[in-house]
């Protein structure tokens, strides 16, 4: 099955790209008579990659990739087929004993970009193993969640299934601890003293939470405190709050 092309822009997607996965850059197009510095530090990268380079003019620039935020920069970027479960069981397979225990990210169901974007940044920063998310209703890897990811989609294991509750089942069997968020959980986050276990945390979509069969699916369900007045916090906030209370956990 063929990969369709992406236009990453903007100097972060670009360099991003041209430094972690340089065999699927096709090609890029820079904006004719831009020289300032940002230009001149991505010019070993983009000699490196030997990729062909096309100068154009900042409007036609903004036409060949259908936007103008460009900065002046963008490729043509065929990313790897996507990861399935078999990706998923190699991972954990491999996985040396002895080592610090696997902690993954799961997310049921995110649909906005900038927030798989967001998510896949701070797994990045965390040291996730991978990211799972379902197959169907839900966003993919596309150049604006690249762009926000700053590096971490081409680094990170993003790992699509289809049956997202089958594999939260076959994860419990291989040993992690499956933990979801939810309002109504009965411990805290700061309760919840599980980060230096085999451990899958388990984020719902904006909106509408864990669905009902990954509920079912969790060993526990732990909430986020809230001081204030609002309700909630954005998925990739909330993201950011639970990974790095279990990198603490696993620090002291």
């Amino acid at each position: 099955m063929s990969v369709p092309l992406q236009w990453l822009f903007g100097f972060h997607a670009v360099e991003s790209a041209l430094r972690n996965d340089p065999e699927h850059v096709e090609r890029v197009l820079v904006e004719a008579g831009r020289q300032d510095r940002r230009m001149r530090e991505i010019e070993p990268l983009l000699a490196a990659a030997g990729c062909q380079i096309e100068k154009l003019s900042a409007r036609e620039l903004s036409r060949r990739i259908g936007s103008g935020k460009h900065q002046g920069i963008a490729c043509a970027y065929r990313a790897a087929l996507a990861q399935d479960e078999s990706t998923l069981d190699q991972l954990l397979a491999e996985w040396p004993e002895g080592g610090e225990p696997p902690l993954l990210l799961v997310l049921d169901g995110v649909t906005d970009p900038h927030n798989l974007g967001a998510c896949l940044r701070t797994a990045d920063a965390v040291g996730v193993m991978a990211v799972v998310a379902p197959r169907d209703r839900a966003v993919g890897l596309t150049p604006t969640v690249r762009k926000v990811a700053s590096g971490a989609a081409e680094r990170l294991p993003f790992i699509q299934v289809t049956n997202l509750a089958r594999t939260l089942g076959n994860l419990k069997q291989r040993g992690l601890w499956v933990v979801g968020t939810a309002s109504e959980g009965e411990q805290s986050l700061y309760q919840c003293q599980l980060g230096t276990e085999p451990l899958a945390l388990v984020m719902g979509a904006e909106g509408t939470g864990l669905r009902r069969l990954t509920r079912e699916h969790c060993d526990q369900l732990i909430h986020i405190p809230m001081f204030g007045q609002v309700e909630s916090l954005n998925v990739s906030v909330a993201t950011a709050v639970c990974l790095y209370e279990f990198r603490r956990q696993r620090l002291v």
